[in-house]
C-alpha cells in the first residue's frame, strides 16, 4: 500500500511516518513545492494524505490507482468530490482531531488583536519598546465584559465558548439551529454581526458560506469591533474587509486563513499594522498530528482489509 503525504514534514514528523511504513505499508513524503515529484508519486499510490494544496479533478484523472483521499481536518472544500465519486475513490476527513489546536489558535488571535501583541514586540525589538505612542492606550482591551459571536456551532465553538465565558465574556452565537446544551445565546447572523465586539467565523466554505461576510456584512458589523478567522479565507470578502480596518470601521482582525494562499504579496491585508496574521497553521501542532496519523493510518489498514472507513464522507 502506497501512501503520499502532501505536506513538509519536520524532522520529528518525518521520523513517525518512517515508524508508521513497513507491514506492506510505504508513506512518502512530498512537500507542496515539488509538484513534479507529486505527480510521479501520485501514479503509484493507492493513498493520498491531503492537507491543504488542492485536490483537482486533473490530479485525480492522472492517479489512476487512487483508491482513499484521506484528509488531514475537516474542510472538505480543497477536494474535487464529484471527480473522486466519478472515479471511485473514497474520501475521509478527520473531524476533532485539530479542534483543541484550532480553539486555541482562535483565542490567541482575539488577545493577540486585544493586546496588540504583534505591535509591542516590533516596538520593543526596534528599540522603542518604552517609548510607544500614547495613543496605543485606546486600542489596548480585554475579553472581560465584551460580546463575541461565534458564527458556527461546531467543536471548535463548543471548546471556545465555555473558555471566553470564564473569562467574562459575554456570548452569543448563530447556527443553522439552536443547540440545546450551547454556552451563550443563540441569534440571527445579522444580529450577531451587529451586536458582537468580536466576530470570530467557525464554518466550512460552502455554496452557502462563500463571501457570507461581503462588504455589506461588514458594513453592519458593530464599530470597532474585531474580525477572528481561522476557518476559511473565502467565508470574507478581503478587498471590503481592508477597507473597513483602514478607514477605522473595524477595530483589528486575527487571520489564519485567506481567499488565497499563499497570500498574493499584493493583498492589501499585508500592509496594515491592525491585522495579526498566521499562514493557515491554527490546526497544526504535534498533538493535531498524532491524533491524525492515528485514525489515517487505521483507515490504510481497514482500506486494505475491505472494513468501512472511519469518517467516510463518499
Amino acid at each position: 500500500m502506497k501512501i503520499v503525504f502532501h505536506y513538509d514534514a519536520g524532522p520529528a514528523l518525518a521520523a513517525r511516518l518512517e515508524d508508521l511504513s513497513g507491514d506492506g505499508v510505504r508513506i512518502d513524503i512530498c512537500p507542496v513545492g515539488e509538484p513534479e515529484r507529486f505527480q510521479a508519486l501520485m501514479g503509484e499510490a493507492d493513498v493520498l494524505w491531503h492537507v491543504l494544496e488542492p485536490v483537482t479533478a486533473a490530479m485525480i484523472r492522472s492517479a489512476s490507482k487512487l483508491r482513499l483521499i484521506q484528509k488531514f481536518g475537516v474542510g472538505l472544500n480543497t477536494i474535487d468530490l464529484e471527480a473522486a465519486r466519478a472515479h471511485n475513490i473514497r474520501v475521509s476527513n478527520l473531524p476533532g482531531t485539530n479542534s483543541s489546536a484550532v480553539a486555541e489558535m482562535t483565542l490567541a488571535l482575539m488577545l493577540a488583536t486585544l493586546r496588540l501583541i504583534p505591535v509591542f514586540d516590533t516596538a520593543i525589538r526596534a528599540g522603542q519598546g518604552w517609548s510607544w505612542d500614547p495613543g496605543l492606550q485606546d486600542r489596548l482591551g480585554e475579553i472581560r465584559g465584551r460580546t463575541i459571536g461565534l458564527v458556527g456551532y461546531g467543536a471548535v465553538p463548543q471548546m471556545l465558548a465555555p473558555v471566553l465565558a470564564a473569562m467574562g465574556a459575554d456570548i452569543i452565537y448563530t447556527a443553522r439551529a439552536e443547540k440545546p446544551d450551547a454556552v451563550g445565546s443563540f441569534c440571527s447572523f445579522g444580529e450577531l454581526i451587529g451586536r458582537s465586539d468580536i466576530v470570530s467565523l467557525h464554518v466550512p466554505l460552502t455554496a452557502e458560506t462563500d463571501g457570507m461576510l461581503g462588504k455589506d456584512a461588514i458594513a453592519a458589523m458593530k464599530p470597532g469591533a474585531i474580525l477572528i478567522n481561522c476557518a476559511r479565507g473565502g467565508l470574507v470578502d478581503q478587498q471590503a474587509l481592508a477597507v473597513a480596518l483602514r478607514n477605522g470601521h473595524l477595530a483589528a482582525a486575527g487571520l489564519d486563513t485567506f481567499a488565497e494562499e499563499p497570500v498574493d504579496p499584493a493583498n492589501p491585508l499585508l500592509a496594515l499594522e491592525n491585522v495579526v496574521m498566521s499562514p493557515h497553521i491554527a490546526w497544526l501542532t504535534p498533538e493535531t498530528i498524532d491524533r491524525s496519523l492515528t485514525i489515517a493510518r487505521d483507515n490504510v489498514r481497514r482500506l486494505d482489509a475491505g472494513e468501512t472507513l472511519h469518517h467516510q464522507v463518499q
